[in-house]
């Protein structure tokens, strides 16, 4: 059964997104990237909103840039080899290979798929996160905090909920970012 991982780069104020709709907060080097792509062997499906798959979608051709450090070819071929599925009411056709576009977020498909999936799942954006959090379907958070306060925007956990997390694990990046993994030590409450 695979565990649904809820992770993001968040600013040190807790935002997922700014409010100007950026989420650019920590600096993408080869040490974040080597990072990460580890951390990707584990995922074989990919939940996105529609935006944040958007911008996802330069990991589709990103190995054919001329003169692509191995870094960028590694991490993309990571991302490509997983399944996405985009949830969307707006999006007309993906634009990448192992895609497929939902109208509504379903809780019981969500479950299905847990159960069925000997891989990971990973959901990113706060927006289709917080569907998965409500229906405490998240397994494992994975937030990468940024050496960055952004003063507002979308936060990385909804705020109508409360969680009590233990932390299984963290990791310093050299760009001064910290991954911290976390599960829910208790379940989830509503404020």
């Amino acid at each position: 059964m695979g565990k649904l991982i809820y992770s993001m780069i968040i600013s040190l104020d807790g935002y997922a997104i700014d409010a100007e709709g950026r989420f650019d907060f920590l600096e993408a080097g080869e040490e974040v990237h080597d990072f990460f792509g580890e951390q990707l062997r584990s995922v074989g499906t990919y939940l996105y909103g529609r935006r944040m798959y958007e911008k996802m979608l330069f990991w589709e051709t990103a190995h054919l840039l001329e003169n692509a450090p191995s870094f960028i070819v590694d991490f993309a071929r990571a991302w490509q080899a997983a399944d996405k599925v985009v949830y969307s009411t707006t999006l007309q056709e993906v634009a990448s290979e192992r895609t497929r576009i939902e109208r509504s977020f379903d809780v019981n498909a969500i479950r299905a798929l847990k159960a069925a999936s000997d891989k990971d799942i990973t959901i990113v954006g706060p927006h289709i996160a917080a569907q998965g959090i409500r229906a405490g379907l998240v397994d494992e958070y994975h937030p990468v905090l940024s050496p960055k306060v952004v003063g507002g925007g979308t936060p990385f956990f909804p705020a109508d909920i409360r969680l009590d997390l233990t932390l299984l694990d963290e990791h310093r990046l050299a760009s001064g970012g910290m991954w911290l993994r976390y599960v829910p030590s208790a379940p989830m409450a509503e404020v």
